[in-house]
This record gives C-alpha cells, structure tokens and sequence, in this order.
C-alpha cells in the first residue's frame, strides 16, 4: 500500500511495524510440546506483532509480546506494557537483555505530544580512568579477554529504567508487570532454533564459568530445540525485584552478589579471567537519567532520538540531513535515484556521520548536539560528496563551530571502532495514542558470560563499548573510560512525529549497523519512490493505516494519556 502521513508504524529488530487499533490478539498455530506441563505461549505464532484491543506490541518474541498485549487489554498504557515485555525478553532472550544489562528508553506523551528520554546505560566503576583496558606497554588489551571478564561489566541500568520510566509515565505499580517476567522463568519456554544456535555459539566460553554452564548448558550442550527451558534462579531475581523493588540490585543483597562475582568471577578449574573493580559504592550511586531527546526534522516531519551517550539520535538525524544536502548540491532526489546510486548516496552519508560521531560524541561535556544536527553543518558536510566516486576511509570528521562554509576543509580522520551486534528492541503504542521505543541490550551475544550465582542472569559486557586507547594519536577521544562514565552506544530508538502525532516508532539490534537501519527504515517510509522502498522500505515491514477520525472519536471525553489507575492489579500469570 502506498505510504501517508495517517501511518503510525511499530517498528523493531527487524523492522517491522503494527497497526494501531486492530481487535484481534495473534491468531493460535499450536506447535506440540514436550511431555509434562506446559511451557508458557507454547501455542503462541512467531508474528512481527500482536495486536489487541489496548493497543499493539512488536517484540522480536511472541511470548514477550503476549506479556505486553495483556497488559494493554487490561487497561496498562504503553510505558507499563513496555516494561512487562521488556522483563519478559529478559527471560526468553536472555542472550541479549536482561535484568544485568541497560538501555534507552524513549516516549511520546500523546496528552502533550512531548517525547522524552530516560539514559538507562550501564557506567563505569569510579576506578576507571583512560588506562583501564591497555597493557603496561600502553598498546591496547585483547578485546575477548576483557570480554569475558569482571573488567567488561558495567553497573547495569535496566531495572532503574523500569523504575523510572513507571513512575514517570505507567499507570500500574511495577511488582505486577515483572510478575509475567517471573512466571515465564518458573515454567519455561520452549527452545526455538535461535536460542539454540546462540546458546551453542557461546558453550565454550560460557563452559568457562561454571554457574553459567550450569544455568545455560545441558551436559555442555546447548539444550535441544523443541525441549523446554527453566530458570529457576531467575524467577527468584524477578521474584525478589517485584517484592523488594530495584533497590534489592543497587542497596541489596542481589546487588552484593553482583559486585562478589564481578571482583572475583567464578571460574572453571585452569581458568583464569581479569577480575573487575565495581563496588556497592558504585551500585548505589547508580541513576537513570532523565534527557532531552535529539531532534531533526526531515520532509517535514520532527524526528527524536537518544542523546549522548548514545550516538544513535546524532548519526541518525546527520545522515537524513546529509541526504537532503547532497539533493541541493546535486539537483537529484533521493526518491528518483536507482538503487546503486542510493546506496552510494547513503553509504556516503553514513561514512561522514560515523566520522563526526567517532570525533565529539560520548559521555563528556560539550558534546555538540544541535551543531552535528544542524542543516547548515550537513550543507558544509557534503563538500565530500561526489556522485561518482566513494570518499577515502576513514572519511574526515568536520568542525562544527557554528560557522559554515560552502566547503570547507575536513578536520582530520578517525578510525571506527568494533560494536558488537547484538541487543533487543522493543515498540509499544496504546489506545490513547501513547508510544514507546525502548532499545536494550547486555552488549555482544551471552554478554560477559558471567552468571550471577542464584540469580541466573548474565552480566553485561558494555564496558567494552568503551575505546581502549585513542582512536587516533594526538585527536581528543572522548569515548576512552573514566569514572562512572557510561561507553558510548549506537542504540537508536526512535520516535517520528507528524505534526505533534506519532507517526513512527523504530529501533533495531546490530551494534554500530542499528544506525544505518533505523536511517533506512525512515527513509523507506517517508521517501516515496526512494530505494529504500522498493528494497522494503529499508527492512521488511507490514504497514496499515491509522484512521484517526476514528481513533479521535473513539477517545472523545477519555484521558488519552493514561488508562484510569486500578490500584495494584495482580496480572494473570500466561
């Protein structure tokens, strides 16, 4: 169908969207079980999105997204089924988020047509300085040792991203959202081809920990596909989240365990790993912050993302304004290009982008957000570009100053560093008209490997994020490790709105490539004709229309903002 401005698109890891208002939940296609009690959604569809009555959820897992569908269709608005999907993912997709991980969070207020951000991401202990990860010799560490080691956790975020985004925006206390969480992990999930891959990818070095292998392995092994997983231990974490609040991580005793595993990991007899620094200091002092969004416009439509320390909402915006650049440099559009010259065009873009994000973004002061935004600097940008031949590797950063030129000389080069290519991202809207886009991760696939003993999460390994040693000698990096410092991410959730009303919702996994795909998927939905479309609208999506006369006159005389407060509902366990 051709694409309007009426869309509201749900768009997740793999770029793929919801309709708004459809009265039916995924319909069933019952697959068979193991023997003995059934394994929670074990009759639930693999479906980019369910659909209900409340609103729609699109995770990249059904029984996730059947959490959050329950709790739209009992009266939770967007923010209170994001969380619950999110805990839910914990459990099931345990590889790539969870309870020992961090993330952004990022809301469109439909009562205010507002979005705001929470900076769930994880930080550095308050040891840390430039030198952590490099030898004695100052040349950097083996980046799979620091992985698998105490040295790679960061102090996790995403429970305090919970906490703050429930008492920001949710409508339910957050105990009975990480109750379906708990349940999933008390019963089980039945083993899909994926989990098994991820899990038999990383049986090596989970073997290197021995309460890992126990949690995650069977005999070694990855379990089967089609058998059923239990994660006792993590339904006590949920259990003791919900029961004692966040606090139980940051001021309690799961929180001593954290910091007891990661000073000292427990390791397989002959193995030895780095030992990290966090501390309950450290843990304590933890916050989510609250930001402002990033904002840049493109065809007219306003487009948010996250601010530093994320790089997301900065290259995303930049490489929308490069592209328009190079049209007015050029007198092409990118709707007409073929689509060898719209990936030479977005390849350009990206390359300029990376090189401005690599030089001035990370947790630092300074960071300057509005200029690496600006029309004028993309204008100035684009200088570099030329239509038939690809710029030199690494592309130059530029200067943004606040004084433009028409072409101006580059400032100098920077080498992109690794990003691992995992993480999870979620989309929720409600029935108000109220939406989420929440990206959260625990770095690379399995994270640091590092179990919790009794708690059965995996620990993060964001500090790897963190540039070892200067990107290049003798430039200012502002991404090397420091005292409490967050690492900077390519995580990009995203909110586009038209005219004040959400229009899109869209995040992805993928390290560093997360920024390109989210570029891609509004540029396959806004350009129409572009490249981007006819190779699927930047990633596979199903799009339907949202009939907003409709929707408007079905939420005449309601708070469109938040479902009426129910108290301390217990939610049904699935």
């Amino acid at each position: 169908m051709q694409p309007t401005r009426s869309l509201l698109a749900l768009v997740t890891a793999a770029g793929l969207a919801a309709t708004l208002t459809s009265p039916a939940t995924a319909g069933s296609s019952a697959r068979p079980h193991p023997p003995g009690p059934p394994p929670v959604g074990h009759d639930l569809p693999k479906v980019p999105v369910m659909r209900g009555a409340g609103g729609a959820v699109s995770s990249v897992d059904p029984v996730a997204s059947q959490v959050g569908i329950d709790v739209l269709e009992r009266g939770g608005n967007a923010t209170d089924a994001a969380i619950a999907t999110a805990a839910a993912l914990g459990v099931t997709e345990p590889y790539s988020a969870g309870i020992g991980g961090g993330g952004f969070f990022v809301h469109y207020d439909a009562a205010t047509r507002q979005v705001a951000t929470i900076d769930g991401r994880e930080t550095a202990p308050m040891t840390y300085d430039a030198g952590t990860f490099t030898n004695p010799d100052g040349t950097a560490m083996d980046f799979m040792t620091v992985v698998n080691s105490g040295l790679s956790v960061g102090v996790p975020g995403t429970p305090a991203t919970w906490q703050r985004a429930s008492e920001r925006w949710g409508t339910q206390r957050l105990g009975p959202l990480l109750k379906p969480a708990e349940t999933i992990a008390r019963k089980g999930f039945v083993v899909d081809q994926t989990f098994h891959d991820q899990t038999a990818d990383n049986a090596e070095r989970f073997s290197m920990f021995p309460e890992t292998a126990r949690v995650y392995l069977r005999d070694g092994q990855a379990p089967a596909v089609g058998s059923v997983f239990r994660n006792p231990d993590m339904a006590r974490a949920y259990r003791e989240l919900r029961t004692k609040g966040v606090n139980v991580l940051y001021s309690g005793q799961m929180g001593r365990a954290v910091v007891d595993e990661v000073r000292d990991p427990s390791t397989a007899s002959g193995v030895s790993v780095p030992q990290g620094e966090m501390t309950t200091g450290d843990l304590r002092a933890y916050e989510a912050r609250d930001l402002a969004p990033t904002h840049s416009t493109h065809r007219g439509l306003d487009v948010y993302g996250m601010r530093s320390p994320s790089s997301g909402g900065i290259a995303v915006g930049e490489i929308l304004n490069l592209l328009r650049a190079y049209e007015e440099r050029t007198g092409e559009q990118v709707a007409d290009l073929p689509e060898a010259e719209y990936l030479h065009w977005f390849s350009e873009a990206s390359a300029t982008a990376f090189a401005d994000r690599n030089r001035y973004v990370g947790d630092v002061p300074g960071v300057p957000t509005d200029e690496l935004l600006s029309e004028d600097f993309a204008r100035e940008r684009s200088c570099l570009f030329d239509e038939d031949r690809a710029m030199t590797r690494p592309v130059p950063f530029g200067s943004p100053d606040g004084s433009y030129e028409d072409c101006a000389d580059a400032a100098g080069t920077t080498r992109l560093p690794s990003d691992g290519q995992s993480t999870t991202s979620l989309s929720v809207v409600d029935r108000w008209g109220n939406a989420v886009s929440y990206t959260l991760t625990i770095e690379q696939t399995g994270g640091s490997g590092i179990t919790v003993p009794g708690y059965g999460f995996i620990l993060n390994n964001e500090l790897t994020d963190f540039n070892f040693v200067p990107g290049t000698a003798g430039v200012p990096d502002p991404n090397l490790p420091g005292p409490g410092k967050r690492p900077r991410s390519s995580m990009s959730p995203t909110i586009v709105l038209d005219d004040g009303q959400a229009y899109l919702s869209v995040g992805s996994p993928g390290g560093a490539t997360i920024i390109t795909t989210v570029a891609q998927i509004i540029l396959g939905h806004v350009d129409p004709g572009s490249a981007a479309r006819r190779r699927g609208r930047g990633a596979p999506a199903l799009v339907a229309q949202r009939d907003r006369e409709r929707r408007a006159g079905d939420l005449r005389g309601t708070d469109r903002r938040r479902a009426p407060r129910q108290g301390s509902p217990a939610l049904a366990e699935p």
